[in-house]
């Protein structure tokens, strides 16, 4: 089975192009980590705005408070799809960086995905 692909692009049909389950909830949770609230009309809430951060100081505090909003809204918005098992947010140097560790509700696999958000 496979979705639509984020970023929407168009594919060498002239198509939607698609992606395969893992590679699509992957990219949902991207969306969730990298979408600021109210950046999305019909859902104002959606998002933890995790590149807003990009230019605040980087600090432990910063990163204990993004832990607890990725989770929260990986929860509110993906619970349907993943069962998220840990969230850990690192600040180093300029870059923080954020490792999720989630069940994919459907196939019972166990994930680990990494992202970073540097300026």
């Amino acid at each position: 089975m496979s979705d639509v692909a984020f970023p929407l692009r168009i594919d060498s049909r002239g198509r939607a192009a698609r992606t395969e389950r893992d590679d699509h909830i992957r990219q949902l949770v991207e969306q969730v980590l990298f979408t600021a609230p109210g950046e999305r009309v019909n859902r104002p809430t959606f998002g933890c705005g995790l590149l807003q951060l990009v230019f605040q100081p980087n600090s432990e505090p910063l990163a204990v408070a993004m832990r607890v909003t990725v989770q929260a809204a990986l929860h509110e918005w993906l619970a349907d799809l993943i069962s998220v098992e840990k969230v850990d947010v690192r600040a180093e140097a300029e870059t923080l960086r954020v490792t999720v560790a989630y069940t994919v509700r459907a196939t019972s696999e166990a994930r680990v995905d990494e992202f970073r958000s540097t300026p």
